[in-house]
């Protein structure tokens, strides 16, 4: 079973790229941030021609997100639950593969712009709230997944340099220590279960050809239960989307299951 992540900037302008990522690299769940597009827009009859469910969670211009599956749902949940939050920034399903439950959770988190502005308040505040609904979530799903770009960069090896990010928004030790207490629950950052090459990243910014220079960030993750950590058998980053004409400034990440491990 294949499982991705994917900040695509835009649906509506790289649609194309998704469905060719998804059908070439036989996805079968994908979740999408920064989707921009409304709910009444959402290409779900186009995802439906290739065979894909869509459940979406969108806004005009800025955030959205969506899970594309192969499966149908059992159980959609929109946003972060007992959180007003008017941005568009979480959408879980549940489906069940091989008798049993498979929560998957797909989070956009804020950026924070800058560690003086309200907007980095707001994403302090936002991880509070992540964290418990992760851990509630935890307590009714063995088999979790939470999947996105979360705009941190866990340690000074997911900064191509310290130097010029130390004390700066997406590596400040506020934003990491809020994602060490997501691993803290009982999660496991998938990419450190296999070898991966220095200086893998997942974004690179659009100036001063950073992608060229691999002048990148890892802020892109997959987190997972135990469970799951357990019957994950590979992770990729396919930085192939990336050399796209007119690509996302975000690589896909995904992983590869192995259910016939299912306990």
């Amino acid at each position: 079973m294949n499982i991705a992540t994917w900040n695509v900037n835009s649906l509506k302008i790289r649609f194309d790229q998704v469905i060719d990522f998804l059908l070439k690299n036989n996805i079968d769940i994908l979740c999408l941030q920064e989707t921009k597009i409304i709910d009444d827009n959402f290409p779900h009859e186009e995802f439906s021609k290739f065979g894909y469910q869509s459940y979406f969670y969108g806004q005009k211009t800025y955030n959205g997100v969506a899970i594309i599956s192969r499966y149908k749902a059992i159980e959609v949940t929109y946003g972060i639950k007992n959180y007003i939050d008017e941005q568009k920034r979480v959408v879980s399903i549940t489906v069940n593969v091989n008798n049993f439950d498979l929560r998957i959770i797909c989070v956009y988190c804020p950026n924070g712009q800058s560690l003086e502005s309200d907007k980095f308040k707001y994403k302090m505040e936002w991880f509070s709230h992540l964290t418990t609904f992760i851990h509630n979530e935890l307590s009714n799903y063995n088999h979790l997944i939470v999947l996105g770009d979360y705009n941190i960069a866990p340690s000074d090896d997911d900064v191509y340099d310290k130097d010029i990010w130390q004390n700066t928004i997406l590596v400040s030790k506020d934003e990491r220590k809020s994602f060490a207490n997501l691993i803290s629950l009982g999660l496991n950052d998938l990419f450190n279960k296999f070898y991966q090459p220095p200086k893998s990243f997942t974004w690179w910014d659009y100036r001063n050809y950073s992608f060229v220079k691999n002048n990148g960030l890892r802020i892109d993750h997959i987190l997972a239960s135990n469970d799951i950590n357990a019957i994950c058998e590979s992770f990729n980053i396919n930085i192939e989307m990336r050399k796209k004409e007119r690509p996302s400034d975000h690589a896909p990440v995904s992983i590869r299951l192995k259910l016939d491990k299912i306990s």
